[in-house]
């Protein structure tokens, strides 16, 4: 592998400091629509045409198009390293085989999106106060599809190049587009249709971002001269049946949104907004800890090609137990101070008192499903590692989206949008557990016992953070002073609470990363194997939880 632990580390350190933009970024746009136009039906009608994009997100840029490109783009290069160019350079045929169809396809799918937007948003929400204020915004939103594919596609190809900065980006340059239309058209009387214009420009936006720098990739690449011989490239029906599971577990996983938004609409107006504003905070800390596994998943799927299954092992556990801890943390945080938490990010303009309190409330129902989410999101780029996906991580999906729906529809009439939140963290952890249980049965070689322990430790670190968390919460204090005494509390509590029951690798987790860190800075040239082993750690040796 041409990347040491330094330039990991590095790169780490670069994607975590962008991720923190967009995120904040992404704060920034939910406060500008919160302010402009509340929590009420105008919000309801963008949020349903808002879909679109979310779906497309999910699907062409985080998961399906990450989790089949990676791979592809590793087992290329893994094939231009060991001189196997029998068609010419394996990276530009990968590339000439799969972006103009990616291309041709998405774009016919935005305009049928855009021709059958009306029948689309009556299906999604068909309890909407004003549907055609939300086809309007539908129309807009659906040019993502296909600028969302682009981002998607060049966004893997740059990550399985070792190249994590120019993708990073992409939800900055997305979220500057969406601020930037709607304070340059406050005047305009567009109303909500502004924030629909402002996804359109942010999906070019994404695409513009990483353009230069996968040309400049490609245009360097080894390679150049070799002759290309005739292929007739993948079969279609073969290609097809290689994406159908990631496809598959993608569109399930995603439509976790399409049933809330369902349940939601017949509801009070206002509730589909709250529930968008509750899982946007809430999902900061998955964000965050799955950071980790975006930058290893390039190492994972070239350890896997490579035929190297216990590096792959060693670097996933340890991706879990570090991502498991971060969530833990932050959902400690986000429990224990919800309402002084949505109050400082949100309480102006059209956004009350009321939306305060409904918001915080369906807040801390979603953190119940944190982990479950960054277990999912973690472990099935384990199974997508592989050659072939597996057909088990779309079942596992399915199973829990139908825990979903059938907990949604019992818990939405009896506790309103807080029991469809509650349907969510069932269906997502029901999906988790399996996928935690069924991985060594898929021949994936993780030590399920050791994870299994080193999470329930890890849970009673952070249910002891959240009780001492909410005491002080309840200090009669600004809300900004009562988030930073909750967060500070809520550490010392989770870190103390995590070495005292032995959490694995937590006291030399921050250690190593800290040492790491430095020794990157002061010997870039050098790698993980050039510290002495008689001072590395179990962390920095990355022992298996299976030894």
């Amino acid at each position: 592998m041409k990347r040491g632990e330094g330039g990991l580390a590095r790169a780490a350190l670069l994607t975590a400091a962008l991720t923190a933009v967009g995120s904040l970024l992404g704060l920034m746009r939910d406060q500008a629509l919160a302010h402009l136009f509340g929590a009420g039906s105008d919000t309801d009608a963008f949020l349903v045409a808002w879909t679109v994009p979310e779906f497309a997100s999910t699907l062409l840029i985080e998961d399906a198009m990450a989790l089949l490109l990676v791979p592809a783009f590793s087992r290329a290069l893994a094939h231009r390293a060991a001189g196997q160019l029998a068609h010419g350079d394996p990276v530009r045929h990968l590339l000439r085989h799969t972006l103009p169809r990616l291309a041709l396809a998405s774009g016919a799918v935005a305009a049928v999106v855009v021709a059958w937007a009306p029948a689309l948003v009556g299906g999604l929400a068909p309890g909407l106060a004003d549907p055609s204020l939300a086809v309007d915004c539908t129309r807009l939103t659906a040019t993502c599809v296909f600028t969302f594919a682009l981002a998607g596609y060049c966004s893997a190809a740059l990550r399985a190049h070792g190249r994590y900065i120019s993708p990073a980006t992409i939800y900055v340059a997305y979220n500057v587009g969406i601020i930037g239309t709607l304070l340059l058209s406050s005047g305009a009387h567009w109303g909500v249709r502004s924030a629909a214009a402002g996804v359109a420009i942010g999906g070019v936006l994404m695409v513009l971002v990483q353009a230069p720098s996968l040309w400049r990739v490609l245009r360097t690449a080894p390679g150049e001269g070799v002759a290309a011989q005739p292929a007739s490239g993948t079969p279609p029906v073969l290609a097809l049946a290689l994406m159908a599971p990631v496809v598959v577990f993608t569109v399930s996983r995603q439509s976790q949104v399409l049933v809330e938004r369902y349940l939601a609409s017949p509801l009070a107006g206002g509730a589909i907004s709250h529930l968008n504003y509750a899982q946007k905070v809430a999902q900061i800390p998955m964000m965050l800890s799955l950071m980790l596994c975006t930058v290893n998943f390039p190492v994972v799927a070239r350890a896997l090609a490579a035929g190297e299954p216990r590096t792959a092992q060693r670097r996933m556990e340890r991706d879990l137990v570090a991502a498991a801890a971060i969530v833990l943390f932050g959902a400690a945080v986000v429990t224990a101070a919800a309402p002084q938490i949505i109050e400082l990010l949100f309480q102006r303009g059209a956004f009350d008192a009321q939306d305060t309190g409904a918001t915080a409330a369906i807040m801390r129902v979603y953190a119940l499903g944190l982990l479950g989410q960054t277990l999912v999101g973690t472990l099935v780029r384990c199974y997508f590692s592989a050659a072939r996906p597996l057909w088990y991580p779309a079942v596992a999906m399915l199973t829990g989206l139908a825990a979903n729906i059938v907990g949604g529809l019992v818990a939405a009439a009896v506790w309103g949008a807080a029991g469809i939140a509650a349907a969510n963290a069932l269906g997502i952890t029901v999906t988790a557990a399996m996928l935690l249980c069924g991985i060594r049965r898929q021949g994936v070689p993780l030590a399920v016992g050791g994870l299994s322990l080193a999470l329930l430790k890890l849970t009673v670190a952070a249910a002891a953070a959240t009780a001492a968390g909410w005491c002080v919460a309840r200090t009669p204090v600004a809300p900004a002073l009562a988030v930073a005494l909750t967060t500070g509390v809520a550490a010392v509590t989770f870190l103390a609470l995590a070495a005292a029951v032995q959490a694995p690798q937590i006291p030399s987790l921050f250690f190593s990363v800290s040492r790491r860190l430095t020794h990157a800075k002061e010997n870039p040239q050098l790698g993980q194997n050039s510290l002495p082993g008689a001072q590395r750690s179990s962390m920095d040796r990355d022992v298996p939880l299976d030894q």
